[in-house]
Order: structure tokens, then sequence, then C-alpha cells
């Protein structure tokens, strides 16, 4: 048990140091094989006597436990992931995953606002926000989030190098550390003037020239946290709060909703799938395929709700 646990530690050093996976990703990959490495030991397995039917047994374990599909998917996908590894490494002469489908993942469309909804939250920024600076903020994240599509994690860890000089477009670093360049709105840009003039010009002893002196110098969007921008938690909040003012049931609204929205509209207007692809940072066509099947949906209830006969 020991040596497979040694490999599993030498593996996910590699994901990290060798792959570049995200660090969210390497720790995904700990814990799902850590569950599988205690299944091996309740069943006086080691690392040699994985096979096939080993781990189509584990997944039947799993499925016994009442586990959801996309879990099963994802324990089988870290299996698939290291006894992969262990084939390139010498460790095993065979790949005993190689041939298991797996349970899947059942698909879900993701939650989209309208047009209209976005709007209604965008006009909603005006009144949300204590002091002028906050509004100048708050109106800064939501107009590069929508502008953008970027994710919440790279939206506040965003640099304030990236920003400066009035930029048509925005260099973005992703998951795995991939850079993407994002085009900005005439929008996007007046609020990122508008902001930085703020934060710039932030006298020391207010809060936000104490934020901009201290750890925070090198964000767009310094906090007072550990890491020295705002935290994601703080967007959830800040989204909720205009989903209120706009009238928008909060529970329908969340920084990745309007992420969703980005794309779709995108799609409803004409852009090329691929294009949206590169701008989402998405490594495979086919998670950005999800869009077109929301289109579907969305022509679906168009006609089973307004068409003349629909009434009949």
């Amino acid at each position: 048990m020991t040596a497979l646990k040694t490999r599993i530690a030498t593996f996910l050093d590699a994901q990290a140091a060798e792959a570049g996976a995200a660090r969210n990703t390497v720790l995904s990959y700990g814990r799902d094989l850590a569950d599988f490495a205690d299944w091996l030991t309740a069943n006086k397995l080691g690392f040699e006597a994985i096979s096939r039917d080993c781990i189509v047994d584990y997944l039947a374990h799993c499925e016994a436990q009442g586990l959801a599909r996309a879990t099963r998917a994802r324990r089988l996908s870290a299996i698939r992931q290291f006894t992969s590894f262990a084939l390139e490494e010498g460790w095993r002469n065979d790949d005993p995953a190689i041939r298991i489908t797996g349970p899947g993942k059942t698909q879900r469309l993701p939650k989209v606002l309208s047009q209209d909804e976005v709007t209604r939250l965008l006009d909603a920024v005006p009144d949300t926000g204590r002091t002028e600076v906050d509004r100048a903020r708050n109106r800064c994240l939501i107009e590069l989030l929508y502008a953008t599509g970027m994710r919440v994690s790279e939206l506040v860890s965003l640099p304030v190098a990236a920003t400066r000089g009035d930029p048509q477009l925005l260099l973005i670093k992703g998951k795995g550390g991939k850079e993407r360049m994002v085009p900005l709105s005439n929008a996007a840009r007046d609020a990122l003037t508008d902001w930085l003039r703020h934060r710039d010009n932030a006298a020391k002893d207010t809060p936000l020239g104490k934020l901009v002196t201290g750890k925070g110098a090198r964000f767009l969007f310094p906090a007072a946290s550990k890491t020295g921008h705002m935290a994601r938690k703080s967007m959830n909040d800040l989204i909720r709060d205009l989903a209120l003012s706009a009238g928008i049931d909060p529970a329908r609204v969340t920084p990745h909703v309007i992420r969703h929205a980005f794309a779709t509209h995108l799609l409803e207007g004409g852009a090329d799938l691929r294009a949206i692809q590169t701008l989402l940072g998405h490594a495979d066509l086919s998670t950005t395929e999800i869009y077109t099947h929301v289109l579907d949906a969305r022509m679906r209830d168009l006609v089973l709700n307004h068409h003349p006969l629909a009434r009949v």
C-alpha cells in the first residue's frame, strides 16, 4: 500500500509540474485516487493487482454508494490518467483502464440570462455600492465579466499591468497557465478607465489607497485578503445584490451564469463556435458546443409557448 501511495504522490507531482494542471485539478485527482487506494486496501489489493475487472468492481462499488454519474465518471478519469502515467513510467506493461467506457456524464444545459436581463443587471450597478469608489469598481467588474466571459477567478486576480493604456484587448491567464486574448467593448473600456482613475488617485490614508500601496498593488481589484485581490465570494455577493436590485431571482444569477450569457449571446448574434471556444479558453470544442443545445432549447420553448397552434 505504501508503494501505491508513493506512486500516486509521484503522479500528482508530475501533473502539477510537467502537465501544468491547475491546482484544483491536482487536488481533485488526489481525492479520487485516495478513495480508490482505500478501496484497494479494504479488498487487500495492491498496485500490481489493479486490473480492468478490479476497476470495474470499484466503479460498481461507487454506484452502490449512490454516487452521481458525473462523480463516477470523474473518478474513472483520474484512474485513467494514473494508469496511463504508470505505463509511461514503466511501472506496468499494460494500461488496465484504457478500454473502460465508464458511466459517462449527464449533460446539463447551463443556466443563461436573456440579453434583457443582463441589461437590467448593468442598469442596477449605479444603485449598488455605498460610495462612488465602490460603484466604479462594481461597474468595472460587471462590464468586464460580460464583455469578456472571463471565469470569476480570472477576473478577480487580473493584474493591473494588463489593463494599462486603454487596451482594446486583454491578455488573460487561464486554467493551466494558458493565455488568451479577449477584446473589450467600449462600455467595458469606459468602466475600466473610470475605475483606474479612482484606483490610481486614491489618497494613501483611504481604504483603497492602503490596499493599492500594500499587497494588492499588482491587482486591478485589490482587497484585504491573503491573496491581495478580491475574493470570489465578494464577487458572488455583488452579483446577488445586483440581481435583487434588478428584480431577478438571485438563485438564477452567478458570475458563471454571466459567462454562459456571454457565450450564448455571441452565438445568438452569429458568432463562430471556434471563436467562442477561443474567447472562453476551452481546451476542447465539445465543451463549447453545449451552447448550441441552449439555443435549441430556446427555440423549442419559443415554438411551444408562442406559436398560435400551441394554444389550441
